[in-house]
């Protein structure tokens, strides 16, 4: 039995409607050149958004868990993709920032480092392929 359910269907052209077991939904599509029409996502598009979410819902959760006051957490991510296909990523920048009151950034350090090492499941999968490097920021709430 699988740990995890979806189902892509093809909508018209090249959009795509994921549906999720836990019944949320996706739109996606191709980019123009490949026949879409610029309509929803692109896989590639989400896979990069499941690690920023993955991340940062461990991060979030280890320092809630370490009882300190987290406010918000954005995760800005880029990456490079190889030229040739498959075009897997190579390189994923992976930026937090934390905001909260009075965040020890030894915390937000150890809570990055254990999503990335211990936890986040996105992470150790495109890990195989791209260097992931990290980096944070630290607001007051």
């Amino acid at each position: 039995m699988a740990d995890v359910a979806v189902r892509v269907k093809l909508i018209e052209g090249m959009q795509l409607l994921g549906e999720s077991a836990s019944g949320h939904t996706v739109v996606m599509d191709a980019h123009e050149s490949y026949g879409g029409r610029n309509m929803g996502h692109r896989p590639m598009e989400l896979l990069l958004l499941g690690l920023g979410g993955c991340a940062s819902i461990d991060v979030i959760s280890i320092l809630r868990k370490g009882r300190h006051d987290v406010r918000d957490c954005v995760a800005t991510l880029e990456a490079t993709r190889a030229p040739t296909d498959p075009k897997v990523f190579t390189a994923i920048s992976m930026h937090f920032t934390v905001t909260g009151h009075d965040l020890p950034e030894k915390a937000v350090a150890r809570a990055i480092q254990l999503s990335e090492e211990t936890y986040c499941s996105a992470s150790a999968m495109l890990g195989k392929t791209a260097t992931i490097h990290t980096s944070f920021e630290i607001k007051e709430a």
